[in-house]
């Protein structure tokens, strides 16, 4: 999701919209207008194809907005965060905190789908009305095509496999049932593992088969795969970190940069004798100011480099992922976001007392996980 745009807000939530939405719209309203409509209403004009496609698209993509913020709502209503809603080409997905009980989880889960089936019913409803009564052929057909389309994504969604909402209602379910939250996330990225290669099959046996639409379905496969493997990786991670604070995580003394020295001088003095690809900048005062990547100053062009200040090219400090020592780990890694991810920079007032990086993250887990061993 790093490559969403941030495009205001939905009832107090981010909306972010990821460069796949347009070739969303594109392909539902390309397929609603040259195929759906001329077969089930033929005669009419092109450019009445093309508006209706094009109006189909953007409801649906508001059925999906709708269905995500559904669950936003629901979840700060129970008191779980909730960061983002993000749109992409395979649907939605809203980023929040873990929720404290497996009720919570339950009705965080099933509220997108009854809203999907809320909105289908209505647009089913409407279609029919508009059809019976009015005569108004393409835009009942336009309702029509919207209401199977989210009754479908309803059904899709409640398929009992992480990320999907109905893997979701397993691990409620699994949770409430054993009493063990770890075990019910596992559970269901199991599950969802398992789906995203079922998919993937079934849509690569339905391209050889001639039938194109089966590509869809095996790059949605793809990414449940994907999704549900990391998120059992997580679920694995959750017992070794549950209860340490990232002063137990963090690396100390940080190596620092000066924000204000040239690119040049940067690459001559203080990248040839760093181990890390990454560096903490800190200003004239001495306080952080942001987070520079060396391997982004070898790609800046030569006559560049004796002017541009390092600053210029790093992750500006607004933008960092920051925390307290005394900061519960589990907590601080829920809260990284699309563009705030590690390293993780620990601050102590003004004070830069260490960093985050994913070795560090892999080190802690090697050392309190059963059988593991201590890295060095």
């Amino acid at each position: 999701m790093n490559s969403s745009v941030r495009m205001g807000r939905v009832l107090g939530v981010p909306l972010r919209i990821h460069w796949t939405v347009p070739l969303l719209v594109m392909l539902f309203g390309y397929s609603l207008g040259s195929q759906t409509l001329p077969a089930r209403i033929p005669g009419q004009p092109d450019a009445t194809y093309t508006v209706a496609g094009l109006a189909g698209a953007l409801l649906l993509l508001a059925s999906l907005l709708a269905h995500e913020a559904a669950h936003a709502v629901t979840a700060r209503r129970k008191g779980v965060q909730v960061q983002s809603i993000t749109l992409w080409a395979l649907g939605g997905m809203t980023r929040m905190g873990k929720p404290r009980t497996a009720g919570t989880t339950f009705l965080i889960a099933v509220s997108g789908p009854l809203t999907s089936l809320v909105v289908g019913a209505v647009a089913l409803g409407a279609g029919i009305g508009l059809e019976t009564l009015s005569g108004w052929a393409v835009p009942a057909a336009v309702l029509l095509w919207l209401g199977w389309v989210n009754l479908v994504l309803a059904v899709f969604n409640l398929l009992p496999a992480a990320p999907l909402d109905g893997g979701r209602v397993v691990q409620a379910l699994t949770w409430w049932r054993t009493g063990d939250q770890d075990r019910a996330e596992r559970a269901a990225a199991r599950g969802g593992q398992v789906l995203g290669i079922l998919l993937v099959g079934v849509g690569w046996i339905a391209v050889l088969r001639g039938a194109l639409s089966g590509l869809w379905l095996a790059v949605i496969g793809f990414f449940v795969v994907i999704i549900a493997s990391a998120e059992h990786r997580s679920a694995r991670l959750a017992p070794a970190l549950r209860g340490l604070r990232a002063a137990d995580a963090m690396s100390s003394p940080v190596e620092t940069c000066q924000d204000w020295l040239t690119v040049q001088r940067c690459l001559d003095d203080v990248a040839v004798r760093t181990r890390h690809s990454t560096m903490a900048l800190i200003d004239f005062e001495g306080r952080p100011s942001g987070l520079l990547h060396l391997p982004r100053l070898a790609r800046i062009p030569a006559p560049q480099r004796e002017t541009l200040r390092v600053r210029d090219v790093a992750t500006p400090w607004v933008r960092c992922t920051t925390c307290a020592p005394d900061d519960l780990l589990v907590e601080v890694l829920e809260r990284l976001s699309p563009g705030r991810g590690l390293p993780i920079l620990v601050t102590d007032g003004h004070h830069l007392a260490g960093i985050i990086t994913a070795h560090d993250i892999s080190r802690l887990v090697q050392r309190h996980t059963p059988g593991g061993t201590e890295g060095p």
